[in-house]
């Protein structure tokens, strides 16, 4: 006897063999920033193959490297300004207040450095934009509204770093080592390793501050939640430490506390950045 189908019955829907994903496939349309959420309408824009990444790379890396050296032209015509304000700062606790140079070119190169310093902190918000375009590619519409929050506070943390840097950390560090300085010893130290000391400190708190944004971007992927953050407290503190004391040019105690001071304090808000925006867990998850 032949079996017909009964009437009025839908047919059992096939998968669509164009797709490259199952029909129970949960990877299409969820996101780790969205929190697993469908999202249908939005085309998969994040698959690229292995050489789409590297040209999309080389394109964001080209458009960074254009906008320091536009940063860089700016300071440079403002550069007699800028380096009278960075001079104050290095020169405040040298006796007699100016520094000496040995080689023709030492101070010339000075400029060219402070200019690129300048450079890099004007240029911040579009690299940070940059930065942001080549990860966009991987995500939804609704994470992609995070650009400008992610710009503003990723450029807006990296000059906090630097100000912090210039107006607490190397002073404290430099009237240290000024502080030696008597009847018999007369502190007159070149510009250039004083200068390399600013900028090193500059270029690490600066990377320093970006840690509620990177905290931020694991927290949506899952990778960290607030729980771990706050479970592995004491250790993050003794790593924040361990790094202090090497980036911190001397011995003093007090100049790495005032270094992992902010870092802690950084800490700290990560882990309320991980508790509010942090992917949300099953309870199964959570137990595990």
């Amino acid at each position: 006897m032949a079996l017909v189908p009964f009437p009025g019955a839908a047919a059992p829907e096939q998968p669509d063999s164009s797709s490259p994903y199952p029909a129970t496939s949960p990877s299409r349309g969820s996101s780790p920033f969205a929190g697993g959420g469908q999202d249908e309408d939005e085309p998969p824009e994040g698959r690229m193959t292995f050489l789409e990444h590297l040209d999309e790379l080389r394109k964001r890396i080209t458009h960074a490297v254009v906008a320091l050296l536009v940063g860089f032209l700016i300071a440079f015509a403002f550069i007699n300004q800028i380096v009278d304000f960075v001079y104050q700062r290095l020169a405040a606790d040298i006796p007699g207040g100016a520094f000496i140079y040995t080689d023709p070119g030492e101070a010339f190169y000075i400029y060219i450095k402070i200019a690129a310093i300048a450079g890099l902190l004007i240029s911040s918000p579009y690299v940070m934009w940059q930065v942001w375009l080549f990860i966009a590619p991987g995500l939804y519409a609704n994470e992609k509204k995070l650009a400008i929050p992610f710009v503003i506070c990723a450029s807006g943390l990296f000059i906090s770093g630097a100000a912090f840097s210039h107006y607490v950390l190397f002073p404290l560090a430099w009237r240290f080592f000024a502080s030696f300085s008597n009847e018999f010893i007369k502190f007159t130290p070149r510009v250039e390793p004083v200068f390399d000391l600013y900028v090193r400190l500059i270029l690490a708190l600066g990377v320093v501050f970006q840690l509620p944004i990177l905290m931020f971007v694991l927290a949506r992927f899952g990778i960290v939640t607030a729980r771990f953050l706050i479970k592995n407290f004491k250790y993050a503190v003794l790593i924040m430490f361990i790094a202090a004391a090497i980036v911190t040019p001397d011995g003093s105690v007090v100049n790495q506390v005032v270094m992992a001071a902010p870092m802690i304090a950084l800490y700290i808000v990560s882990i309320g950045v991980a508790w509010l925006f942090g992917k949300k867990r099953t309870p199964d998850e959570e137990t595990a």
